[in-house]
């Protein structure tokens, strides 16, 4: 598979890629994403057909990674990039949930649904520009903020990293909560 080992690199490729943009504590993605490549079937498989055990299987075997790397700071939840209601009828489930919980699961960081959300439903960004994407995105999410969500270290997961428009307005969003801090993973990552 075409890993990144970017959780073993202080400054990967992600982390150059938001530099000056989003104050992240650390950024990795598991694989590189490329047409037509293994990395591409798979999330294609995930995302599309119904394939969520790729997931959790992919999580598993990232966790086990992440464990015996010390470059992954503490973090106290892990969110799931989140999708539309319309979106989650339409497909069925969001293609991120499984590989959270296998993240969840073994390296025992609880997953919270209940603070970031997607209130506008938009079309697929795969063939937009990054300024497109950037301009279809602004105001696309919000938190709800509770007292536990307050000074809290939240791993943001999305499933493929190409512009980072969309990680970069979850993670905006994520930062409007007081002393909240925000490290980003992805599936994969289009170079």
């Amino acid at each position: 598979m075409p890993y990144t080992y970017h959780h073993v690199i202080d400054n990967n490729e992600i982390m150059s890629k938001f530099y000056g943009i989003l104050p992240v504590e650390q950024a990795t993605a598991m694989l590189y994403f490329h047409s037509k490549g293994m990395a591409q079937e798979l999330i294609h498989n995930l995302k599309y057909r119904k394939q969520e055990e790729i997931g959790t299987i992919l999580g598993s075997i990232y966790a086990h990674e992440l464990i015996n790397s010390d470059k992954i700071p503490k973090v106290d939840y892990i969110i799931p990039t989140p999708i539309h209601k319309k979106r989650l009828q339409e497909r069925g489930y969001n293609q991120v949930t499984t590989f959270c919980e296998a993240l969840s699961k073994e390296l025992q960081i609880p997953i919270e649904n209940e603070v970031l959300f997607r209130i506008k439903h938009t079309k697929t960004q795969t063939k937009k520009s990054k300024s497109k994407r950037a301009e279809m995105l602004s105001n696309n999410f919000e938190i709800k903020v509770k007292d536990h969500h307050v000074g809290k270290h939240y791993l943001l997961i999305d499933d493929v990293i190409t512009s980072g428009a969309t990680i970069e307005a979850c993670a905006k969003a994520l930062l409007e909560i007081p002393g909240s801090k925000v490290s980003l993973l992805a599936i994969a990552y289009t170079q």
